[in-house]
């Protein structure tokens, strides 16, 4: 984490997570025809926090299910973007749509199909279990795991690195 140039955190505007893998552990559980989740409550209040400070939180998600729409809608994420089989052309539209340069964007993957997106945000991140090869294609590794803890890890890193940690601690602390 250390090594991510100041320069390039200080251009950050949007945060942008895959979900199943990333914001869930990417299991998934099926039952009378739902699908189940578990997402992690510490990854969102980090979302929110975020949020607090400015910066748009969102999802590009290669798959589309009620559970991911009911946590997006409960958190008010800035922007989702499901069903994006083709990453580097959702997040074409992504950033599009949010008037966003690729290297105002962090983004956290943890597959071979988040490639092209980690390639080209201004901060690629992976969680930890994902395979190795990943990060020769990412600026870091989380220590924390997908759906354990990892988004929220990420987002108290660039707060802090971004100057706006201390100011939103005082809501806690004061």
């Amino acid at each position: 984490m250390n090594s991510v140039s100041q320069d390039k955190i200080d251009k950050i505007k949007a945060v942008v997570l895959d979900i199943d893998g990333v914001l869930t552990d990417g299991r998934f559980g099926y039952s009378g025809g739902d699908e189940i989740k578990f997402f992690n409550a510490a990854d969102g209040h980090g979302i929110k926090m975020a949020m607090r400070t400015g910066l748009l939180v969102g999802v590009l998600s290669g798959r589309s299910c009620e559970a991911n729409r009911k946590r997006i809608k409960e958190l008010g994420m800035s922007f989702a973007y499901e069903g994006c089989k083709d990453k580097r052309a959702g997040f074409a539209v992504l950033l599009e749509e949010n008037r966003l340069k690729a290297e105002e964007c962090l983004y956290m993957g943890d597959d071979v199909v988040d490639i092209p997106v980690l390639k080209q945000a201004g901060i690629g991140v992976t969680v930890a279990e994902a395979e190795d090869y990943m990060d020769e294609h990412v600026d870091f590794r989380t220590r924390r795991g997908g759906g354990h803890g990892a988004v929220r890890e990420v987002i108290d890193w660039l707060l802090q690195r971004q100057g706006t940690w201390n100011q939103l601690m005082e809501r806690y602390l004061s």
